[in-house]
């Protein structure tokens, strides 16, 4: 079933959704089922799966030379995504991105896909390489999300891009994007963010679920500036709990997020990461409820793979 059609049948009521992540290169799919079966007693609408582009690894040659090599850490989004759907007959959503991508490797990947009856898409850029200085397509690839959406959107069309096919099959994609409460790091100002999501509307995204953020407010005046800006698909916020002192920061450096002075402060005083957890679970429940007051469509929970604050925090909520 599509996102959209989930939200409408709820008829206003808040649904749950979660991310995983596939497995490390090696790894059983069996750690990944121990994440989800502890959140399926909260009913939820769908599970997304991450993509994780290809990054470099120099190997040493014989003689001393070094050699570049390709290496994927996390592959098997789409054999999980039929996986889960097999297992749990819940919608797998998987991410496609521009990164590590032709627009070929694209539309296949899209054709396995449509053949596996997945109806969801989440069309994302994806980061730049590791090393980079900036991200950099695919030759012949997509430069960004609106690009990306676009091709999704012709294929639902019956376009593809052998334009000498007649008669193409026609996909029926339920086309994902992602929103940027505290603006894309790339972006020149908050308008022009605004501004390029709306292109991405227009160009058949139809459900838009947001980057972690961790005051409300912020989310809130998201939804608004959407609205604003005649935005009016389902905004769906994206909910971390804090784990580790680490991350107040790591998190607003890798992501470009502010953290409330409250949060920074309580998990400043936490003697252990266990007491981190307890706060971090507290604080995303109480977002959480306050979301739900205000009509959330769905809260989306990034997991990380480990589901013990996720449920946690579902039981106060759910």
């Amino acid at each position: 079933m599509k996102i959209i059609d989930h939200i409408k049948n709820a008829n206003g009521k808040c649904l749950f959704s979660f991310e995983i992540l596939p497995p490390l290169k090696g790894a059983g799919i069996n750690s990944l089922w121990n994440g989800i079966d502890p959140l399926i007693e909260f009913n939820p609408s769908f599970i997304d799966v991450t993509y994780h582009r290809e990054d470099y690894v120099f190997k040493k040659r014989p003689d001393g030379t070094l050699d570049k090599v390709s290496t994927k850490k996390r592959p098997g989004t789409v054999a999980i995504c039929a996986a889960l759907q097999h297992k749990y007959k819940i919608d797998a959503v998987p991410h496609i991105i521009c990164g590590g991508f032709s627009k070929e490797d694209t539309e296949n990947a899209l054709i396995d896909l449509h053949f596996l009856g997945i109806d969801n898409i989440l069309g994302l850029r994806g980061d730049a390489r590791k090393g980079d200085d900036g991200f950099a397509a695919e030759p012949n690839g997509n430069q960004n999300a609106l690009d990306l959406i676009h091709q999704i959107k012709n294929m639902n069309g019956g376009i593809y891009l052998d334009e000498e096919l007649t008669n193409a099959n026609v996909t029926e994609f339920c086309i994902g994007s992602a929103g940027y409460p505290e603006k894309h790091m790339d972006a020149f100002s908050m308008d022009a963010d605004m501004k390029f999501l709306k292109r991405k509307v227009e160009a058949g995204a139809e459900f838009i679920i947001t980057q972690m953020f961790f005051d409300n407010k912020v989310y809130l005046n998201f939804v608004n500036n959407c609205r604003e800006n005649g935005i009016n698909i389902p905004i769906i916020p994206g909910i971390k709990p804090l784990s580790t002192k680490k991350q107040i920061e790591i998190l607003p450096k890798i992501f470009h997020i502010e953290l409330p002075e409250a949060l920074t402060k309580a998990i400043e005083a936490c003697n252990s990461d266990d007491q981190v957890k307890h706060v971090g679970i507290e604080w995303a429940a109480m977002q959480c409820k306050e979301l739900i007051q205000n009509q959330a469509p769905v809260l989306h929970f990034y997991t990380m793979g480990k589901s013990e604050q996720t449920k946690a925090i579902c039981r106060q909520v759910y």
